[in-house]
């Protein structure tokens, strides 16, 4: 008999202490949560050297189409909240050149053009800073971007060369975006 109260009274109270710690359990917080990454990734670089500018035709140094279709990438198009293109320009040649970059949707017509001045070396380097979405321009040219389309053009002479060792300019430009997941 005794077992039996000692058995009896150890499941009350093991059944007692698991019903204690048990909370109502909130499976609507999964609708509370939001996952905003940020997503960062080089987008161009473009190099060229000084006696590559200098052979060129002055009003054309480059000009050149670059798929990019990262941005109307479904997964990536409808998820997109905001976010900044950030081109840098370095330049050591002798040379003053204008870059112009054009974002271009899927049937080449232009969404956003950017018109970057490069002035002769020495210059400290450029930078500008795009921002798209909420704190800039429309979200929508970033997601309907599928080329990307770089002009430069020479606003110098084509003989001078400049004395720094190995002059070239130097275009980069990378993207920075919030990307809701949820």
């Amino acid at each position: 008999m005794k077992g039996r109260f000692k058995f009896l009274m150890g499941f009350t109270l093991s059944f007692m202490m698991i019903l204690s710690c048990i909370e109502d359990q909130d499976f609507g917080q999964y609708d509370e949560i939001s996952v905003t990454p940020t997503v960062e990734g080089s987008m161009l670089y473009i190099e060229a050297p000084e006696y590559l500018i200098n052979q060129s035709d002055p009003s054309d140094v480059i000009s050149r189409n670059f798929n990019f279709e990262a941005f109307s990438n479904d997964l990536f198009a409808e998820r997109v909240i905001d976010g900044t293109i950030t081109y840098i320009i370095e330049n050591t040649t002798s040379k003053e050149l204008r870059v112009i970059a054009e974002l271009l949707d899927d049937n080449g017509n232009v969404l956003d053009t950017e018109i970057l001045p490069v002035d002769p070396a020495p210059m400290t380097e450029y930078q500008r800073d795009i921002f798209y979405g909420s704190s800039g321009k429309s979200i929508d040219i970033i997601k309907n971007t599928s080329s990307i389309r770089v002009t430069a053009t020479n606003l110098g002479d084509t003989t001078s060369t400049s004395d720094l060792p190995e002059p070239k300019v130097v275009l980069k430009s990378s993207g920075k975006f919030r990307v809701r997941l949820k």
